[in-house]
């Protein structure tokens, strides 16, 4: 159950990235690598703090990184 939690809030957090990357359009890329790397680690220290294991905190960050993002470049294949 621990997991689903931990996924659900980085949903949440990579829906936030999302929308704060859109409302800075036109920003260098490196404020918006910086921006990427603020967001993992806050995405890492949540599932952290929840899950209490560094292995399974990195996998989960990543996997929900990997779903969110094809399901955004899906959707946005769709809509444009």
């Amino acid at each position: 159950m621990r997991i689903y939690v931990v996924i659900l809030l980085q949903f949440m957090i990579w829906s936030g990235y999302t929308f704060i990357e859109w409302l800075s359009q036109h920003d260098q890329l490196i404020y918006k690598v910086m921006m990427f790397f603020v967001f993992f680690y806050l995405a890492f220290i949540i599932g952290n703090k929840v899950t209490q294991s560094l292995r399974k905190t990195f996998f989960i960050t990543t996997f929900s990184l990997v779903v969110y993002s094809s399901i955004h470049y899906t959707m946005a294949l769709f809509i444009h």
